[in-house]
């Protein structure tokens, strides 16, 4: 790239989209993908929760990484910020009706997750309540 502020028009090609933009399989893995969002909404499904509840259930995560997540997903419209009242109000965050609709997947990841571990280890599996995750 130049650093001459004066190129002309169109000196610069846009760039290409995005080889999977239309991929059902890439949407989903940009809105619940990753490391942390998929037990981000498992915890959320059982009740709101405050930030700092979230923080204690899904750790080992950071703040800035919790905060980077919860903005993803209320973006993607799975996840509502409630503010409770005035500044300093406690925030609650809970799943949005759509977000709702993403259950199946999060409980069947669960159960797959649930075998995968008693296959790797070695162990049997006990099945627990839907969206249960045994420690």
């Amino acid at each position: 790239m130049s650093s001459d502020k004066n190129a002309p028009a169109g000196a610069y090609r846009a760039p290409p989209p995005h080889a999977l933009a239309d991929c059902p399989l890439h949407a989903a893995f940009r809105a619940v993908g990753g490391k942390w969002k998929l037990t981000i909404l498992y915890w959320m499904a059982r009740e709101p929760n405050h930030f700092s509840g979230l923080q204690r259930r899904v750790a080992p995560i950071s703040h800035k990484v919790l905060t980077q997540q919860l903005r993803e997903l209320e973006d993607d419209g799975l996840v509502e910020r409630l503010v409770s009242g005035p500044v300093p109000a406690p925030v609650y965050y809970r799943l949005s009706a759509y977000g709702e609709t993403v259950l199946p997947l999060v409980e069947q990841a669960r159960q797959w997750g649930q075998r995968h571990l008693a296959r790797t280890r070695g162990t049997s599996t006990t099945t627990t309540s839907s969206l249960a995750c045994s420690a």
